[in-house]
């Protein structure tokens, strides 16, 4: 499997591609959070079987791009239920509190909804949905094997902000050393920004979690 990063938007939010190569020499893959300006990643996807849109949540800078993924793609988008009206408040998904980022940006609802624990079989794999509250009430992070997409929960050497609108410290600190934590040391962890890091490096260099 392949995983492909793309830096979108204003605030340089990491979407990510996984794709792997099937019988024949076409390409299936999954998009985890396309951002702002997802040119790069629309040119990328033109002849991929795109199965899924998945949301680690809907901040503005993370879900900027979903419809026209969504719509170039013609594959449904998996978020929380805790913020699924997001998609469709600017309000909510911070893009009506940022006017020097972006305008106000609304998306279509998803068509389906992320719950702690479940098993998403995509693209011949099995991600399994980690709901890692904090940054926001329905960040979830997304394992498969021993690759995690974050979202904004953990960074390299930092962790995400809690100081947005459903943000919460405790919940945040608990997010990680409850679940990302228990994970082994080397899983490889995708951050929603920034470079990728590790579970053990995170632990033993995090000033943040210590």
């Amino acid at each position: 499997m392949r995983i492909e990063s793309f830096a979108l938007g204003p605030l340089q939010t990491n979407a990510y591609l996984l794709t792997k190569t099937v019988d024949g020499g076409g390409e299936i893959g999954i998009v985890i959070d396309p951002g702002m300006q997802p040119k790069r990643l629309l040119d990328r996807i033109k002849d991929v079987k795109v199965e899924a849109i998945l949301l680690t949540h809907a901040h503005f800078d993370h879900m900027g791009g979903v419809d026209e993924v969504r719509k170039a793609a013609g594959c449904p988008v998996y978020i929380h239920d805790l913020e699924a009206d997001w998609l469709t408040d600017p309000k909510k998904n911070g893009s009506a509190r940022w006017p020097d980022a972006t305008p106000p940006l609304t998306a279509e609802p998803a068509e389906y909804a992320l719950d702690e624990g479940m098993k998403l079989e995509l693209i011949g794999e099995t991600f399994k949905v980690m709901h890692t509250p904090g940054h926001s009430p329905g960040s979830v992070s997304f394992l498969l094997g021993n690759d995690l997409f974050s979202g904004d929960v953990l960074f390299k050497q930092s962790v995400g902000r809690t100081d947005l609108p459903g943000g919460r410290e405790r919940d945040l600190y608990d997010s990680i050393q409850t679940k990302l934590y228990t994970l082994p040391d080397e899983v490889t962890v995708y951050p929603g920004h920034g470079p990728r890091t590790t579970i053990g490096y995170e632990k033993a260099n995090n000033p943040y979690t210590r």
